[in-house]
């Protein structure tokens, strides 16, 4: 099986959200996560009110019962939607978020360039 595949499984296992899906559910409490690294944020810009942790550190951060949790990270129940710039590594990522015990993690389907195509708020690229 390669990259492809389990992709495709990752993703039949959970319901991923397109923009507006994702805007809304943040107006219900959701937390959208960016985990792109600081050149893309800075290149492209960035979703205000998004919570930024890159990909690397976001399993430490999220975990509630992490030393290095994030404020934001106080309950299991928390509904994380992680974006990455096109949509394929926040899929395995909100994988990996489920597979530590956050049962509420998705993604965004397209990522941040799915949001901006969407019209939906982005702060300008710097530089």
């Amino acid at each position: 099986m390669g990259i492809d595949d389990r992709l495709a499984d990752v993703r039949r296992s959970f319901e991923r959200l397109h923009p507006h899906q994702a805007q809304a559910a943040v107006a219900e409490g959701a937390v959208l996560v960016d985990t792109r690294p600081e050149f893309q944020r800075r290149a492209a810009g960035a979703i205000p009110g998004a919570l930024i942790v890159e990909r690397n550190h976001l399993e430490w951060r999220l975990d509630p019962a992490s030393s290095g949790a994030l404020p934001e990270a106080t309950d299991r129940a928390t509904r994380w939607i992680v974006l990455c710039d096109e949509g394929y590594a926040s899929s395995l990522a909100a994988a990996s978020l489920r597979w530590i015990g956050l049962p509420h993690a998705t993604d965004l389907i397209g990522g941040f360039q799915a949001w901006r195509r969407a019209g939906l708020p982005v702060t300008p690229a710097v530089g």
